[in-house]
């Protein structure tokens, strides 16, 4: 399917989302009627806005990132590796600037793509609005501003899975199954990020979950240029030390 690439060239990535503030009553009055008018058509009258409030996470304008984990391919010992490494903060900003200083200066070239499970409608997009929100200057991946079709460097896992059928969704969850590879979801599921976030304040199994869902993706391709997938032994969850060069707020 995509033999003309170099897997080693494609950065994987998986996002965690969650409402910007734990509670509706924190956020301002202003606000609140925004996230009204904003989400009449999903809550159908069957929700109060305080009531759908724990689905923010889903709009970045209501929502904030709490994780971006990515994944890129190595070769070694003529082995195939996958490296995986996340960026977490409580703070926002620095975990944008550090994702940021990623894209700047290891995956800044024509060659390297982006690849990510519905990426194109929901992380890639997601990711810059929230940058941009915070004053941060896009990298060039995520720059899309005047660049035809051919020029914005995105691998989406469902959009090849649809070979040209827009109707179509599949959740990663459905093709790993289908596909033989381990299933991402057998800890938790997005529906429940929030609530471990907020309440049970345990952002390591947030990042444990979001890294098995970026392996996922990363499995897919394999499996889409009909290659092996990888076993664990050949997966390695390492930290990078990523030194920004912005100025945090």
């Amino acid at each position: 399917m995509l033999q003309n690439i170099d897997l080693k060239n494609i950065l994987f990535l998986d996002i965690e989302t969650v409402p910007e503030q734990e509670d509706w009553n924190t956020i301002t009055q202003e606000k609140q009627v925004l996230f009204e008018e904003k989400t009449k058509y999903q809550r159908k009258g069957e929700f109060t806005s305080e009531e759908f409030y724990e689905r923010a996470g889903i709009w970045a304008e209501f929502g904030k990132i709490i994780c971006i984990s990515v994944a890129y391919f190595i070769e070694k010992d003529d082995h195939r590796q996958l490296r995986v490494t996340s960026f977490s903060n409580t703070n926002e900003y620095e975990l944008l600037i550090n994702f940021k200083e990623l894209l700047d200066t290891h995956f800044n070239l024509k060659k390297h793509l982006l690849c990510a499970h519905n990426g194109k409608e929901f992380d890639f997009p997601y990711i810059a609005r929230r940058m941009i929100i915070h004053g941060i200057e896009l990298p060039e991946k995520l720059n899309l501003f005047g660049k035809k079709p051919w020029e914005i460097h995105h691998l989406d896992t469902l959009d090849l899975w649809k070979f040209g059928d827009y109707k179509h969704y599949t959740s990663l969850n459905l093709l790993t199954h289908i596909l033989g590879i381990p299933s991402p979801k057998q800890d938790i599921d997005g529906s429940q990020v929030a609530n471990i976030y907020y309440k049970a304040q345990d952002l390591d199994r947030i990042i444990r979950y979001c890294e098995q869902d970026t392996i996922a993706v990363a499995q897919l391709l394999l499996r889409f240029n009909n290659l092996p997938i990888l076993e664990n032994k050949n997966i390695q969850h390492i930290r990078l030390q990523v030194k920004s060069k912005y100025q945090t707020q």
